[in-house]
């Protein structure tokens, strides 16, 4: 019989897989209990049931409405709807979105930064998804450079210096750090929903955001990657109806968000981004039972 070497890996006897599977399980409804506290609801599973039935009965969705900025009382009172809608020039005003690229090599070079590289619309979802760390100077050199494929893409980094430069209004009682999205035209974040009220400020550049309702999840072959984080492979902009025939029920709306824009995604509405120029982006999701489920 030949000896085995230190570094053979044998699969994972039965006893194995099972209590890996069973340490999953457990440290998954641990996150479910933290993440329903947070919110103050007794479960996340019913929580996005109610998302879904209150989505029910609201109107057809065929247009995001428009307004101009709100003040918090005004902002809520609209939340309450269900329905999502952008606020004109809400972001336009603040020091951040008088910068541009020159500005973040000049004084913000420095940050570390976390990029989606490779496929990272197909594996969006994944938690082996490939990222590369670097500066920020790097990654705007790597850019610069170009890249066949996808474009590198910083999305989702929680950068304080640049928070700084922002003026978040006050619209959820409980929000969550800001986090930063920054990439060229093309860079792209795939259908998804997050059950957690948003506000996404456009800080500069011009991105298209299409958006369907809770509870077409049923049309988008959902996937659920943790209990408040769901993907659907679907895409909207180029739409395969043969692979995926049941999202021609999907009401799938899209809206140009133009820089200092402002734009509310209630709990549970899917959307996709794709960036049309170079943009910079920030958004924030409260932490607290969504506005939808508290109309009076």
């Amino acid at each position: 019989m030949p000896e085995l070497n230190h570094s053979t890996r044998l699969p994972p006897t039965r006893q194995q897989s099972e209590a890996a599977a069973l340490d999953a399980a457990a440290h998954r409804a641990a996150r479910e209990l933290r993440d329903a506290a947070v919110r103050g609801v007794g479960s996340i599973a019913a929580m996005r049931d109610a998302i879904k039935a209150a989505a029910r009965a609201l109107p057809p969705f065929t247009a995001i409405a428009r307004c101009a900025p709100l003040d918090a009382k005004s902002f809520r009172a609209r939340a309450k709807e269900g329905l999502p809608f952008l606020m004109e020039g809400g972001a336009r005003h603040w020091p951040l979105a008088a910068l541009d690229v020159q500005a973040l090599r000049q004084h913000y070079s420095h940050l570390a930064v976390r990029a989606r590289v490779g496929d990272y619309v197909g594996t969006a979802f994944a938690p082996d998804r490939e990222m590369a760390d670097m500066s920020l100077l790097a990654y705007l050199d790597l850019v610069a450079a170009g890249t066949p494929g996808l474009p590198p893409y910083l999305g989702n980094l929680e950068l304080r210096e640049l928070n700084r430069l922002c003026h978040w209004p006050a619209y959820f009682d409980k929000m969550g750090p800001p986090r930063f999205w920054l990439g060229p035209a093309g860079t792209v974040t795939p259908l998804h929903c997050d059950y957690d009220d948003n506000v996404f400020a456009q800080v500069w550049g011009t991105k298209r955001i299409t958006l369907a309702p809770p509870h077409h999840d049923e049309f988008l072959y959902p996937r659920e990657a943790n209990a408040i984080l769901f993907g659907s492979p679907f895409d909207p902009e180029a739409p395969d109806y043969e692979r995926y025939p049941l999202a021609r029920q999907a009401a799938c709306v899209e809206c140009i968000v133009q820089p200092g824009d402002m734009l509310y995604v209630p709990a549970g509405w899917y959307h996709q981004v794709r960036a049309l120029t170079f943009s910079l982006s920030s958004n924030r999701w409260a932490r607290a039972v969504p506005l939808a489920l508290r109309a009076a």
